[in-house]
């Protein structure tokens, strides 16, 4: 699996390039970065995509994944993928994560 990575390079926001026809998952986890607590689980989530096609989720602990193909948008265009998700603490805690895709042509 390939891994992409974050690039801050002039940009306002950090985004990770997405070829023009990949289909590639993309994740959060918020139990590797330290969001959530021990014992604390996920009891729900969404996700919502723009520009891009979503194929399928799936979660594990707090990891949630999005596998997503070409979709709307062209090529130096942007899409994203939300993550909103909820704990099962008491009050429950919600919060969400959304990632920045560019769109290229490989």
């Amino acid at each position: 699996m390939t891994t992409e990575t974050y690039s801050e390079v002039g940009q306002r926001r950090p985004w990770i390039a997405k070829g023009l026809r990949s289909k590639l998952d993309y994740s959060v986890d918020v139990r590797a970065d330290g969001w959530l607590q021990d014992g604390e689980l996920i009891a729900s989530y969404s996700v919502t995509v723009a520009g891009v096609t979503l194929e399928s989720q799936s979660r594990l602990d707090g990891k949630m994944t999005a596998w997503v193909s070409q979709g709307t948008a062209i090529a130096d265009e942007w899409a994203s993928i939300r993550f909103d998700f909820t704990t099962d603490s008491v009050p429950p805690r919600v919060d969400q994560r959304t990632l920045h895709l560019k769109i290229r042509e490989r």
